[in-house]
């Protein structure tokens, strides 16, 4: 187990921005959020989801610890929030986005001095359900695997009618892996001549989501489908 300092995304980040990170006081957060019962599971039916900013700027021995984790709201209601989470968290989203364009002024109790504090979410750390409710990309269905998209080989099984993924990891194994060759323990009969498919940018990204026309947001903006929804995106 390492820091994410050492890690690609952050050395990412440091190239793209060079001026937040030259600031060794700007602060690096992760966000994660879940959603629990606090009555137990053979009560009341009720939904509570916690979101809680975690400061990475801090050693790997403090920055995991409860007293640095930052409670930065609690969403109640008798069921989970749904899609509905991004209504409930505009504020916090508005809050990040002035601290990453303009800054805090900030007192350094170490050096007796006012800076400008600058923040930076680096990622979100959910688990599969919730993160579709965070990204809004529906983890059902075939096209649940965010990263493939149109590109998988998912299927559908004959008698229960869900969508299966079995066998679809074999394409990301090396060229020449043994497992690729291998006709007994995966899909019998089936050598993997697939490639990886390709990881789209960012910048590629956001011209995809651009094609889907204008997204209504809030409690009332009731279902919303987009042309390829469930064949080429999700």
């Amino acid at each position: 187990m390492v820091h994410p300092f050492d890690g690609k995304a952050w050395k990412h980040f440091n190239s793209m921005h060079p001026h937040f990170s030259a600031e060794s006081r700007n602060v690096r957060l992760g966000l994660c959020t879940d959603g629990f019962n606090p009555f137990g599971l053979f009560v009341a039916t009720y939904s509570c989801w916690p979101v809680i900013l975690t400061v990475y700027n801090l050693p790997p021995g403090m920055c995991m610890r409860p007293e640095f984790m930052f409670l930065s709201m609690v969403i109640p209601g008798p069921s989970s929030p749904g899609r509905n989470i991004d209504v409930c968290l505009r504020t916090l989203i508005d809050e990040l986005t002035q601290l990453w364009s303009s800054g805090a002024l900030t007192y350094d109790i170490s050096k007796k001095q006012n800076f400008v504090m600058r923040v930076a979410l680096m990622w979100t750390i959910n688990d599969f359900s919730a993160y579709g409710m965070v990204s809004g990309w529906s983890t059902h269905g075939k096209l649940a695997w965010p990263y493939c998209m149109e590109n998988n080989k998912a299927f559908t099984l004959t008698n229960g009618g869900k969508a299966s993924f079995f066998d679809c990891h074999r394409r990301f194994l090396p060229h020449n892996h043994r497992y690729r060759k291998n006709i007994k323990d995966f899909f019998v009969g089936r050598v993997e001549n697939d490639v990886t498919p390709p990881r789209l940018s960012g910048e590629a990204l956001f011209d995809v989501v651009s094609e889907y026309g204008d997204i209504v947001f809030g409690v009332q903006s009731g279902k919303q489908k987009f042309p390829g929804f469930g064949l080429t995106h999700n």
